[in-house]
């Protein structure tokens, strides 16, 4: 690192959804801000996070879901509306009834609300089928094959949505979730100075939490899961 003209070092566990959505960029911030930091990025699902931040592997980490173990806060960074996705062939013309009454849905690909979401699916549509799966960039190559459907946070496709790879289904009569990410911390342990200037990064970023806008009016806006 010494030889590379790094000095120290900022170490940060992210979930799959967030590391390829905002972190890129986040991360070319920072760099550009601090050269003599070197970056050091791991993945975990979002319920590992926690303890890659306890145990010191990492100094801060950027979850799906938050934390609750004692020594660790859980703060909102931004919220940002659950669409309805499919390609663009697939979804032209149809109904989102229509859509879920003839084709796979995607889920499990959100730490948070797919069995909520589930439930309430199955009461307009009681033979759903599914396919789970884990991560989501795997969804959304799927879904651009035209492998059905999918409910994702509007961050983790808005470059699809605007290279025209996926496109946004209103859904009419019901009120889908609002999905967060949380920033979580060591409660009491100092962070060095790398992890803070990282966070007050964060802060600037995402001041006011505020709700990405959406394509059309595919989603009602709510401060609550439901």
């Amino acid at each position: 690192a010494w030889w590379q003209g790094f000095d120290t070092r900022l170490q940060v566990v992210s979930s799959p959804l967030v590391a390829t959505s905002m972190l890129p960029g986040l991360v070319k911030r920072f760099t550009d801000q601090q050269p003599g930091v070197e970056v050091m990025l791991l993945t975990a699902v979002s319920s590992e996070i926690g303890q890659a931040v306890i145990t010191g592997a990492a100094q801060l980490g950027l979850s799906r879901a938050p934390s609750n173990h004692p020594d660790l806060t859980s703060t909102v960074l931004y919220r940002d509306p659950v669409l309805l996705v499919a390609s663009p062939a697939l979804a032209r013309g149809r109904s989102w009834s229509d859509l879920l009454a003839k084709q796979l849905l995607i889920t499990g690909n959100h730490p948070v609300y797919w069995d909520a979401l589930l439930f309430a699916l199955a009461e307009r549509q009681p033979h759903l089928r599914t396919l789970a799966v884990d991560r989501v960039d795997i969804t959304k190559r799927m879904l651009e094959e035209g492998l059905g459907l999918s409910f994702l946070p509007h961050s983790s496709v808005m470059r699809e949505l605007a290279d025209g790879r996926l496109a946004a289904i209103p859904v009419d009569g019901m009120r889908l979730p609002v999905a967060a990410t949380y920033l979580v911390l060591p409660y009491q342990r100092e962070l060095p100075e790398a992890a803070r200037s990282f966070v007050e990064l964060l802060y600037a970023t995402f001041p006011n939490q505020v709700v990405p806008d959406a394509p059309s009016d595919s989603f009602q806006r709510s401060d609550a899961p439901w």
